[in-house]
Formats: structure tokens, C-alpha cells, sequence
């Protein structure tokens, strides 16, 4: 069996309940979670916290491998160390001596599931007797009594003839569960490596990390698969998508949508790279045929509900010849749900319902509906395009 724990106490000075504050969209701890999940190489799932705050949050992902573990509040101290709640665990708990014990940070989410996948498959091919996470550093350091550490700079080498040195990243630990028992440590005997992507090397500890790491996350993991597909339809919802979901009325009763102008050049910018674009919304008014036509969409689809929508869609991808794959739609709210788990590509505004935020793989924009979200959407899909 492979066990994978992640520690998550309440305190933390630097960050306030560091572990579910928001990190792109969803709480920070939600990314480690999400990708052990989904690894093939992991059992069983368990966050070792002390507070009630922390264990609801977890528990509203529902995924299926995770478990909480309440740890002792005397391990749960500014001056407690990780390996006490490791041990404290595994002495309540009747693991085999041979399985594999990953220690996962919860301060870098930046981890993928290839990535806990590829640590176990490393761990068992190289036969060693633990490992840990590591990014090639290829940078000269100097102690404090200015004595260089890693170089000769009277001979300085050029970068590329520099061999470096591999730099502990904090992402995951991995050993037995007899070793740690025994060593009392979360490594122990021959270690190896797992050697992860140079962005990896970003651990969240004080303030200025979170919006580095928000960036990186979003550029090397959250858009990388609009990059691997290939879009040929652009569709999208209007109330709290197109508009910021008000409901404007003139003096004598005629209803007025407010719309964005940076949205209809995102229009634009897709019909010159190609891309057919399509309006599908539940509601039927006039002002959204006016405004669909100032866009010059390729289709309108108007009072669809549900299955409405995806059966619209269907439709056209058997007009134009292509794949639900090759489709992105942006969503805001429950009549979007299975026409965005549907599609290639899915996106929802920041002031998108729960429901939809929790949708797999959703990218949530940093613009909420009639603010520009759906020109964000449009930027990212048509990003490194020729």
C-alpha cells in the first residue's frame, strides 16, 4: 500500500490559515489533494490537522481517497517538527512494514499527479532506501564569511559547463513505513531523487511566494492543456458571463443588459484566428439577438436549459465536422454544469456559483461576468497561437 499525509495545522504566522486560503481559485491544500487523488500510485490520502476550520474544507471536496486524521495539539505547535505528527500517526495506525510513506507539502501545489506517480515508480526502480524531491539549481552561493560554497571564482565556469547541484524543493518525501519507524525521520538509508521542473522549486512560505507560485501555477499547469487541444469553436454563456448578471429596467419597463466592450473584441480577435464563435443561453430577449449580431457570432442559441445546451452543441459539432474537444465554453452557473463538463476547454468567471468552480479542470478566471472574463478566456486560449 502507498500512503500519501499531509500535515495541515491552523497556525501560521506568516500566512493566516495558510492551508485553505484561496491559491487560483481554490483552496491551497485542494491541489495536493486533487493530484494524489488522481495518481495512480497512491492508495490512501490523509491530512493531519488540528482544527475543525480546516477538516470541513477538506471534507467538502468529497474526493474519494481522502481521510482526516485529527493530530494531537501538542504537535500541532509553531516549535512542533514534521516527523512527531508522522510519528504519532504511524503509531496509531497498523501499517505493513514494506509500505511506502509519502510526506506531500501542502506548500507546493504546484505538484502534478505524474509527479507522485513518477517519485514511487523512481523510489522502486533505483532500489533505494528513500527519496525526496529535488530541482537542478545552477547558481553560485557564498557562505557568510564570504568564502564561495559551490565554485572556484578565480576559474568561474560558464553556465551551461556548470554541473549544479540539486536543490531540495520541499514537494514530497518518500519512505517505508518501517524505516521511519525506525529512524525516526522521513528519510533514512540511500536516498535518491526525483527530479521535478524547474518551476517546482517555488515553496509557499511568506507572502511574496503566493503570487509567484499563483503564476506559475497557471501558466505551466492550469493553461497547459487549452495549449495541448486545439479549438475550433468558442462559446459562451450571457447572464453573469457576457453581463454582470444584473437586471437593469428603464422608466417604462423595457429590461437593459450591460455588456463589455473588451468581450466583443475578444470576439473578434477568435474570428481572425479562425475560430467559429456561438452565444447558448437559457434566456430568449431581443437584446441578446442585437448584441449577437454586433458580434458577428456564427451561431445563437437562445432558451436552452441542461441537456438543451449540450444537445445544441452536439449539434453543431456535427454541422462543422469536429470533436466536443475541440470545443471552449465559458459558464456561470448551474444550466452551464454539463455543457462545461462536456467540453474540451471550460472556463467560469470569479463570480461563478460553487457548483460550477467545482467542475474538474474549470479554469476560474480572475474576472468576474461584464468586467472582461470572457476576453481573459479569450487570451488564454488564443496564447502561443500563430
Amino acid at each position: 500500500m502507498n500512503i500519501a499525509f499531509i500535515p495541515a495545522r491552523c497556525g501560521s504566522k506568516a500566512i493566516r490559515f495558510k492551508n485553505i486560503k484561496e491559491f487560483c481559485g481554490k483552496p491551497l491544500i485542494y491541489w495536493n489533494l486533487l493530484a494524489l487523488e488522481n495518481s495512480k500510485n497512491v492508495d490512501e490520502i490523509y491530512v493531519a490537522t488540528d482544527c475543525t476550520e480546516i477538516s470541513e474544507v477538506v471534507e467538502s471536496f468529497c474526493f474519494s481517497k481522502v481521510e482526516i486524521y485529527m493530530r494531537d495539539k501538542e504537535n500541532a505547535q509553531d516549535s512542533s517538527s514534521t516527523e512527531a505528527v508522522m510519528l504519532e500517526f504511524l503509531n496509531r495506525h497498523k501499517f505493513r512494514d514494506e509500505d511506502l510513506f509519502m510526506l506531500v507539502q501542502a506548500t507546493s501545489p504546484i505538484t502534478q499527479s505524474e509527479d507522485f506517480d513518477g517519485g514511487v515508480e523512481e523510489l522502486l526502480r533505483s532500489k533505494k532506501d528513500s527519496l525526496l524531491s529535488v530541482v537542478e539549481e545552477k547558481r553560485f552561493f557564498w557562505d557568510k564569511d564570504g568564502k564561495p560554497v559551490n565554485y572556484d571564482y578565480k576559474n568561474r565556469p560558464r553556465r551551461q559547463d556548470f554541473d549544479g547541484y540539486m536543490l531540495e524543493n520541499g514537494a514530497f518525501y518518500i519512505n517505508r513505513v518501517s524505516n521511519i519507524l525506525k529512524d525516526k525521520n522521513r528519510l533514512s538509508g540511500d536516498i535518491g531523487f526525483f527530479q521535478m521542473q524547474d518551476y517546482n522549486s517555488i515553496e509557499i512560505d511568506e507572502k511574496v511566494d503566493w503570487k509567484i507560485a499563483e503564476e506559475y501555477m497557471r501558466e505551466h499547469v492550469l493553461f497547459k492543456y487549452v495549449k495541448e487541444k486545439n479549438i475550433k469553436l468558442f462559446l459562451s454563456d450571457v447572464d453573469g458571463t457576457l453581463t454582470d448578471a444584473g437586471m437593469y429596467y428603464g422608466e417604462n419597463g423595457e429590461e437593459l443588459k450591460k455588456f463589455n466592450t473588451h468581450d466583443g473584441k475578444g470576439f473578434e480577435l477568435l474570428r481572425n484566428a479562425g475560430i467559429k464563435t456561438g452565444i447558448i443561453t437559457s434566456e430568449k430577449t431581443k437584446i441578446v439577438e442585437n448584441r449577437a449580431k454586433k458580434l458577428k457570432v456564427d451561431y445563437l442559441y437562445q432558451g436552452l436549459e441542461h441537456k438543451g445546451k449540450l444537445e445544441a452543441v452536439k449539434e453543431i459539432c456535427k454541422k462543422e465536422g469536429i470533436l466536443l474537444d475541440e470545443v471552449a465554453y465559458i459558464g456561470d452557473d448551474i444550466n452551464c454544469k454539463e455543457l462545461l463538463e462536456a467540453v474540451g476547454v471550460c472556463a467560469c468567471p470569479k463570480n461563478a456559483t460553487p457548483s460550477i468552480k467545482s467542475i474538474a479542470n474549470i479554469i476560474e478566471l480572475s474576472l468576474s461576468g461584464g468586467d472582461g472574463a470572457v476576453r481573459e478566456f479569450v487570451d488564454i486560449i488564443l496564447k502561443d497561437r500563430n
